[in-house]
């Protein structure tokens, strides 16, 4: 997979794709991020890539052209299955989603600053638009920097143990059941002894059941 993502500041992006799980997944050449500054795109001095917007009112917009120049040139260079603007207007990120997307070949994911993105560049090339929640950050580059994590560990080889991504919350609009490491007593909180009998049936019925309660009492807007 290539996720190829365009921003006014590549500088935010460089520590979450030189760390851990996601350096070690482009290392193995399981996948490639290439962060492209949109700045590189612009045709003026200043290299300014926002301007006011009609009508007035308070902020900037991001202008087309830039933007526009930077995906005609990606995409003539290669296919590219989605075209994802990060946006709090967007579809609300979920697990499923995330799935889905995990299974493409070539994404470009724009970061929006500002007031947002001229208005065309949704019409004209945008194939989804996605919100990290219901609240607005400085600009997209951390939501773009969550949704390549979220769809970067589920691609194969990435996790050693695969199955444990397969078990997260959320992957059947369940959240995860308690999990317990050693001690198994500690400060009079005891492990319930059924993690400790060896009775996977058992166990797998227990975490169910938990999964279950856990998600009725926290988000029981998931079994709806």
């Amino acid at each position: 997979m290539r996720i190829d993502i365009i921003t006014v500041l590549p500088e935010l992006l460089e520590s979450p794709f030189n760390a851990s799980i996601l350096k070690r997944a482009q290392e193995k050449g399981l996948v490639e991020v290439v962060v492209h500054n949109l700045r590189d795109y612009s045709t003026n001095k200043q290299k300014s890539i926002d301007d006011y917007a009609f009508g007035g009112g308070a902020g900037m917009v991001m202008q087309i052209q830039p933007i526009a120049d930077c995906i005609e040139k990606l995409q003539a260079e290669r296919g590219y299955d989605e075209i994802i603007y990060m946006t709090p207007d967007g579809e609300t990120m979920k697990q499923g989603m995330v799935n889905t997307l995990s299974l493409k070949e070539n994404i470009i994911i724009l970061a929006g600053h500002y007031k947002g993105v001229d208005e065309r560049v949704r019409e004209l090339f945008i194939t989804k638009e996605i919100s990290v929640g219901d609240f607005v950050l400085t600009g997209g580059e951390l939501p773009a920097a969550i949704l390549s994590d979220a769809i970067i560990r589920l691609i194969p080889g990435v996790i050693s143990d695969e199955t444990s991504a397969l078990t997260d919350s959320f992957q059947d609009n369940l959240l995860a059941p308690p999990v317990y490491t050693r001690p198994e007593e500690y400060r009079g909180k005891k492990v319930p002894e059924i993690l400790l009998g060896g009775n996977h049936k058992a166990i797998e019925q227990w975490r169910e059941e938990k999964a279950l309660e856990r998600t009725k009492t926290r988000r029981p807007d998931l079994l709806d």
